[in-house]
């Protein structure tokens, strides 16, 4: 494996770790000043300022945990996409029961002067996932 297709999992799975932890100064690093997320019938989410104060409010009310699987990573030069099907799992801290959302995930991603991988754009999937049928 090459090794910027290494960075660009370790950057995967840091994003993982930090938004189960609700490390918001650690997501912070893995993303550029201008990301654009897009996501299913909501408008554009338009820099990492925007972002981050949509996740800080949303743990305010939420546990976040997510499970990928990378299919596909392709580097060419300083740029690369990574391709995901992702689960997330989002629980009220206070009462009711975790939602779960899954779907694929495509993100556009830039090397930096430092060397390091950041997130550019996203685009997600995510669908909730119908609630099982009880057993009779």
């Amino acid at each position: 494996m090459h090794d910027d297709e290494q960075s660009i999992r370790n950057l995967i799975a840091s994003w993982l770790e930090a938004s189960a932890d609700g490390d918001v100064e650690r997501l912070r690093v893995l993303m550029a000043d201008d990301v654009v997320f897009l996501t299913p019938c909501q408008a554009p989410l338009r820099g990492r300022d925007a972002f981050m104060a949509a996740f800080e409010k949303g743990l305010q009310h939420y546990r976040i945990d997510a499970r990928c699987e990378i299919r596909e990573v392709r580097v060419v030069g300083d740029s690369a996409y990574c391709w995901t099907h992702l689960t997330v799992t989002i629980t009220p801290t206070r009462t009711g029961l975790p939602m779960r959302r899954s779907g694929d995930t495509l993100s556009f991603l830039q090397k930096q002067s430092t060397g390091n991988w950041v997130i550019v754009r996203d685009a997600n999937m995510l669908m909730p996932e119908p609630a099982p049928s009880p057993n009779f």
